[in-house]
């Protein structure tokens, strides 16, 4: 699972250090990480192959040529870039995907359970504060899962 925050540097070809806590809990490093923009906030989507392929298969759910389906399909499948290691840990984001986020020369990885998201850190210091205030307007609550009935 990917929890936490880290930020970390962008060199000038757009290279990033995915965090060892999050290449770990992704995986086969074969694999890399998968990478889409989010179509809610100016960040970025990120997950290893189990989230791509559960989303993949969550799809099939949909009715064969439904505006959902094929909503869902065009906003995150073809906009999802795999992004192979270098021998350092680090990927190179591509510009439409630095320019989605506005990224500067700096990224925040924030976990989000089963994926991430890749945010400029002005933007998701922004984007934080106003969740953590609507919700302890709301005063959410969560009823948490038993986990001895969690599927792995």
């Amino acid at each position: 699972m990917f929890i936490g925050r880290h930020t970390n540097k962008i060199d000038k070809k757009g290279r990033l250090s995915v965090p060892k806590a999050f290449r770990d809990a992704l995986g086969d490093a074969a694999d890399g990480v998968f990478v889409f923009p989010s179509f809610k906030y100016p960040a970025l989507e990120g997950a290893g192959r189990d989230f791509i392929e559960r989303f993949v298969a969550s799809l099939d759910d949909l009715d064969l040529f439904s505006d959902d389906q094929d909503d869902l399909a065009a906003t995150v499948l073809a906009n999802t870039n795999a992004l192979a290691y270098d021998p350092e840990g680090r990927v190179i984001l591509p510009k439409t995907l630095l320019d989605h986020a506005e990224l500067g020369d700096e990224a925040v990885f924030v976990g989000r359970g089963s994926r991430f998201q890749i945010w400029s850190p002005t933007l998701f210091e922004t984007h934080n504060a106003r969740a953590f205030e609507r919700a302890r307007s709301r005063g959410a609550t969560l009823a948490l899962r038993n986990t001895d009935k969690i599927e792995p």
